[in-house]
């Protein structure tokens, strides 16, 4: 293989901290890009087109990660296949992984277009979508699904570069098409006075170029990452590893974003007031998450890479250490928009009624977030040495007597205040923690076996 490029990190040798750091910090970049970038839509709605504008874009938001994450997770299953395959240093295998995936993501964007623009207004019945509010929450989607091809070639593609290490290129993509999503936002709906309208069509185009930039980049790339148009072909055996992998991943996603869609339901029952109140607030609590997603990223990436090299010792230490750093993340940023809460819900929204449903929520989800990020990180490992299935199912492993006690924990914890609900998380963590041993005892075993 190519010495590597400046772009690249060797996940399979070295300090793992520095390297992890290195990795996370331009992904948390641009996840905090991208969620800036998705503020702004709402900021300059709520500001220049009403609350009934705002809770049109916000109420929304879970509807399209239920119908996009099935997609997403599938870049999850590529990211893992492709790191696996560039640790082992088997080229050809990931030149086939690399062509399957760019072609998978086309169609998966093709799929999910057709769905949204056909059955945006009725799923949004369905959600319980305030009357005021469904025409113009209805437009929106329908426009904003026009663009989802562009936005998983963008996802998939650089799932792929992050796989080798390439967190900058991403972040730079980025950054140019959130500038030009700010300035139609600004253009289209103050200007032209275009409404959800102008806020979809500028996302629509900058999902586009972000998309563009990094086909290109892959296309220019030298060694088995690079992209040839011609080639571009679903490779059965890459695809079915795509699959055991990312379906899952996929599954659990759109599991979490029906609870998501329940709740917005419920919310949305309240009316506009409440659920604006509600997309602020989940907004801001969204920097918290993608800030600590980016170590659940780096430990799929750099478990993948050193399974391929057969470095299993390494493992476990890029799990501790991918704990320590989400887990400080987790509680600082956390506690930080609780005690901010107040002047960053004052920038989505003037009202006071906004402000203060907004608050409800942060204290409930922020001040115990980080054990969330634990968990991802326990996820990310066990889906980097290949087990995507096992954090669904593994409470189903338990014994009868562990089940019931659990069922007993579960029910008498639902009727506790809403503080302490961090028992819950911890909980989960500690199954989650039992999972990665159990896997890695597996992966072990096999290893000796062979």
């Amino acid at each position: 293989m190519e010495q590597k490029k400046s772009y690249e990190i060797d996940m399979c040798n070295g300090p793992i901290l520095s390297k992890m750091l290195l990795f996370t910090i331009p992904l948390m970049c641009s996840s905090m890009l991208q969620l800036l970038f998705n503020a702004a839509d709402i900021v300059v709605v709520g500001r220049y087109a009403g609350d009934n504008s705002l809770a049109a874009v916000g109420s929304n938001t879970s509807l399209i990660g239920l119908l996009t994450n099935l997609f997403l997770g599938l870049s999850i299953g590529a990211n893992v296949l492709v790191a696996r395959y560039y640790g082992a240093k088997r080229e050809e295998e990931l030149k086939q992984t690399v062509h399957t995936a760019i072609l998978l993501s086309i169609y998966s964007g093709i799929i999910l277009t057709v769905l949204g623009c056909f059955g945006a207004k009725q799923i949004l019945i369905w959600m319980q979508t305030p009357k005021e509010v469904l025409h113009l929450a209805a437009l929106y989607l329908r426009i904003y699904f026009l663009g989802m091809t562009a936005t998983m070639v963008y996802n998939f593609g650089s799932a792929i570069l992050r796989a080798v290490g390439d967190t900058k290129r991403p972040l730079y993509y980025l950054f140019g098409a959130g500038v030009v999503n700010v300035i139609l936002n600004l253009l289209f709906v103050i200007g032209f006075h275009l409404d959800v309208a102008g806020v979809a069509m500028a996302t629509v185009i900058s999902q586009c170029i972000s998309a563009g930039l990094v086909l290109r980049c892959l296309v220019k790339e030298k060694g088995a990452i690079r992209l040839e148009i011609r080639q571009l072909h679903i490779h059965k055996d890459k695809f079915l590893g795509i699959l055991k992998i990312g379906l899952p991943a996929g599954v659990q996603g759109i599991i979490f974003s029906l609870s998501n869609v329940v709740i917005q339901s419920s919310i949305n029952s309240f009316g506009a007031v409440t659920v604006a109140g509600n997309s602020a607030a989940a907004n801001i609590e969204s920097f918290v998450y993608f800030a600590m997603n980016a170590f659940h990223q780096a430990t799929i990436s750099f478990t993948g890479q050193n399974m391929g090299a057969g470095n299993y010792k390494r493992i476990n230490k890029i799990v501790i250490t991918g704990e320590i750093c989400v887990t400080v993340v987790g509680l600082v940023l956390g506690n930080l928009v609780v005690f901010f809460g107040h002047p960053l819900l004052s920038i989505y929204s003037s009202s006071s009624k906004v402000i203060a449903a907004g608050m409800v929520r942060l204290k409930v989800v922020s001040v115990t977030y980080a054990l969330c990020g634990m968990m991802d990180v326990m996820v990310g490992a066990l889906r980097g040495i290949g087990y995507s299935i096992m954090p669904m199912k593994y409470p189903a492993h338990l014994d009868a007597p562990k089940k019931k006690y659990i069922l007993l924990f579960l029910y008498h914890l639902l009727y506790l205040n809403q503080a302490k609900i961090c028992f819950l998380h911890i909980f989960l963590l500690f199954l989650h923690i039992s999972a990665v041993l159990s896997g890695q005892n597996d992966v072990w075993r096999k290893k000796r076996e062979s």
